[in-house]
């Protein structure tokens, strides 16, 4: 019998989703390996089968949200969550830094049928995640490793050197040294191949914190080179800014202290 292979979605853009659609022929071969028993984007939908590994897009921000992923974490071996929704509680989670009650009377003509929790908050701050898979949207070729691991009972190996790294190998000019752009790449993980640095633009940080990096360095290199703080720390709060390592460095940059207590 082969594996079984659930993909589930919470609240997201479905782009981490639609990465794994375009993958193709990979995508096709994998289903000779396990047997995809949920996948609501590609039209096979089974809630609530247990499954050996349960891939999961979307952060948490609804209460229906935080009782469906328990029950999903209880019905599979392995969770895996892909993309920075489900790691870092993506774009959304900017509303964590505001009244959200306020943003959804603003938005919504009858804001009274609206249920939603008043953060964004990502996959890990409500079950056990096993690995996790950055990005936005996420590299469907790591996912398709990460699935080629499991399915040889080892654990899959994400590789976390800087997007610089990518960046030297494709022989791009840094352009945060030659133009002086706003680039994030020396503490972003790497992933998506370089793939802003390789027409011109700095490195939105998609892919999330990278091992060991150096938050204060680079915010002040950017300092330097004349942007304000606030800007600073909004690279830092952008896609990925419930990250540890980015909302933290966001926070310093904007003045505000915070407790470890």
């Amino acid at each position: 019998m082969k594996p079984c292979l659930a993909v589930h979605k919470f609240t997201s853009c479905d782009g981490c989703q639609l990465a794994l659609l375009n993958a193709g022929e990979a995508l096709l071969s994998l289903s000779d390996l396990v047997d995809i028993v949920h996948f609501s984007e590609a039209g096979t939908v089974n809630l609530d089968k247990p499954v050996d590994i349960a891939f999961v897009e979307g952060s948490i921000s609804t209460p229906e949200e935080e009782i469906r992923i328990k029950k999903i974490r209880e019905n599979s071996k392995y969770v895996i969550t892909i993309g920075a929704c489900a790691t870092s509680g993506g774009i959304q989670a900017l509303r964590n830094f505001v009244d959200a009650k306020k943003w959804i009377g603003s938005i919504y003509a009858s804001p009274k049928h609206i249920k939603s929790l008043n953060t964004s908050t990502p996959i890990s701050h409500h079950v056990k995640v096993d690995w996790e898979l950055w990005g936005c949207p996420v590299n469907s070729n790591q996912v398709m490793e990460a699935i080629r691991f499991l399915l040889s009972n080892a654990a899959p190996h994400i590789k976390k050197d800087s997007e610089c790294m990518e960046c030297k190998r494709k022989g791009n000019v840094c352009v945060l040294v030659t133009q002086k752009q706003a680039c994030m790449g020396p503490v972003t993980q790497m992933g998506c191949g370089s793939l802003c640095p390789s027409v011109g633009r700095g490195c939105y940080a998609c892919y999330g914190p990278k091992e060991n990096l150096n938050t204060q360095s680079l915010g002040d290199r950017l300092i330097q080179l004349g942007y304000s703080k606030e800007t600073v720390a909004q690279k830092f709060l952008h896609i990925n800014n419930q990250a540890p390592a980015f909302n933290a460095a966001g926070n310093y940059f904007k003045g505000i202290k915070i407790s470890h207590e």
